[in-house]
């Protein structure tokens, strides 16, 4: 499905005023599910810029919307303020994106899936039962960096990156759960889970584990690992220009994730 791009600002944001870009099935239906989605780019980066994982869900027919959240600061507690502002202003507003049947779910990859697990963690906490779901596309969710599949990340040059932006993301020298999801002790009662990853991707450990603990608390979760060889690794470091042979993979996985929320 083709699908259009536009920028523009929610204004009446509790945190102020966020740029967002807007990538949406050109031909949507009623009830289209609305995504709240977090690029990533190691806690640091800033601006919008094009998201190929955000057009591919958006070929499904459904409106992904792309923040600018760490324009106002990119060390924890700011980006995660920012993320849940957004996800309350949407759950009571909309901004005009989709309407009173369109399921509202967060999501992100990388340091992007690491903001959208812990705001699904606060709507949790804070009783925002709007949440239909979360969408976690290898989610940067382990400060210590000690997995046996993380030795890859010096293998496609992004060890150091993800280093200096814990340290960047953490600076403030407490490390909350919000901040760090994979160190939460309690998962009880979170939105359902869409979990993704590949078989070549040095997240997979902390992944599959975070997928495995949210099943041991009773979240509902949908979990698929790519094989290696699809060029996943791609979407971090900036050399994902377009979507690779994974795209078709995260259209289902993603149809199929909205498909089962909404039949519960």
């Amino acid at each position: 499905m083709p699908v259009e791009i536009k920028d523009m600002t929610f204004d009446k944001v509790a945190s102020g005023p966020v740029s967002v870009r807007v990538y949406q099935g050109a031909e949507y239906a009623k009830g289209a599910p609305v995504l709240l989605y977090f690029h990533g780019g190691a806690f640091r980066e800033t601006g919008l810029r094009h998201c190929p994982l955000a057009e591919c869900i958006a070929g499904t027919g459904a409106i992904v919307a792309v923040p600018d959240y760490n324009a106002s600061g990119s060390a924890f507690p700011e980006p995660l303020e920012v993320g849940f502002s957004i996800f309350s202003y949407l759950a009571k507003k909309r901004a005009g994106l989709g309407d009173r049947k369109s399921p509202l779910l967060v999501g992100g990859e990388e340091a992007g899936g690491n903001i959208a697990a812990g705001v699904a963690l606060k709507a949790r906490d804070h009783f925002a039962d709007e949440l239909d779901g979360q969408v976690l596309l290898s989610p940067l969710l382990d400060p210590f960096m000690a997995t046996q599949s993380f030795s890859k990340a010096d293998g496609i040059g992004m060890r150091e990156r993800w280093s200096d932006g814990w340290s960047h993301y953490l600076s403030a020298g407490v490390c909350h759960p919000y901040a760090a999801p994979s160190l939460c002790s309690r998962l009880a009662s979170l939105a359902p889970a869409l979990v993704l990853s590949s078989a070549d991707d040095p997240l997979l450990d902390e992944t599959l584990g975070y997928a495995a603990r949210l099943t041991e608390a009773g979240v509902t979760v949908r979990q698929h690992v790519l094989p290696a060889g699809t060029g996943w690794p791609g979407i971090y470091g900036g050399t994902l220009n377009g979507a690779g042979p994974w795209a078709d993979t995260l259209s289902d996985q993603f149809c199929g994730f909205v498909h089962d929320i909404s039949i519960h």
